[in-house]
């Protein structure tokens, strides 16, 4: 099985920036322009982007389109993108703008069926779902929504549990504690979303603070990582993620 580095940009405003554990309050500006970085990306030997808009995560309606079209023209990257994705017509219209993939969350959360009808119209390659998980006062893991502003209280035993006997192939897992902390990914998360449903690509998000970290996601037997504001500051380069 193939492994995947997927470095991310999350924007805001126009801005790369990255949050803590998903706080808008606690927010790192970079000071770099998003398609520069893409590009620098891209040249550094990624084949995939994840791009996040920020700011429809928490108000909906997906802004990145002008910048998702200028990636694609212009990089020659692969682009799994999502935020504000609420109905099948946002699918629709971030696929139209030169998506390879669209990572929807609340959606998955609210909407059972809907997803399953966007996993069937559009084939399991044009879909990752994102479970953006943490653990509540009871000890349960859930899945937060709305940019990990709001709860559902959804458990994510049972919602894999579901997720598993449909066509879902690609799944984005983030430690919402983990992310944005370099505290490490939780690997143990990770194998037991594998071991639920063996047939999911698993993409890792949340912690990475060195190339080990990379290292022992690959051989955890994950799909991918995504890394974010451990490659902005420079505890790793992602040609040495890209090599790993």
């Amino acid at each position: 099985m193939s492994f995947i580095v997927y470095p991310a940009i999350d924007v805001r405003e126009g801005r790369v920036v990255r949050l803590k554990q998903g706080d808008y309050a606690r927010e790192t500006d970079y000071a770099t322009n998003p398609l520069r970085l893409a590009q620098r990306y891209a040249d550094a030997g990624a084949a995939w982007l994840h791009l996040v808009d920020l700011d429809a995560a928490r108000a909906g309606g997906y802004t990145l389109a002008p910048l998702l079209d200028a990636i694609k023209r212009q990089t020659g990257l692969a682009v799994q993108t999502g935020g504000g994705v609420r109905t099948a017509a946002d699918v629709q219209r971030i696929l139209d703008a030169g998506a390879d993939r669209v990572v929807i969350g609340t959606l998955a959360v609210r909407d059972f069926d809907r997803t399953i009808e966007l996993l069937q119209q559009h084939g399991a390659e044009r879909i990752t779902v994102a479970l953006d998980a943490r653990v509540d006062t009871r000890g349960r893991w859930t899945l937060p929504i709305e940019g990990w502003t709001a709860g559902s209280g959804v458990d994510l035993t049972i919602h894999v549990e579901r997720l598993a006997t449909t066509p879902l192939r690609h799944v984005l897992c983030t430690d919402i504690d983990r992310d944005g902390m370099l505290s490490g990914p939780n690997l143990a998360l990770y194998q037991t979303l594998r071991q639920a449903a063996p047939h999911w690509q698993v993409q890792a998000s949340g912690g990475v603070r060195a190339l080990a970290d990379v290292r022992d996601a690959r051989a955890s037997g994950v799909a991918g990582i995504v890394l974010g504001r451990a490659l902005l500051e420079g505890r790793l380069t992602l040609a040495e993620a890209v090599a790993c």
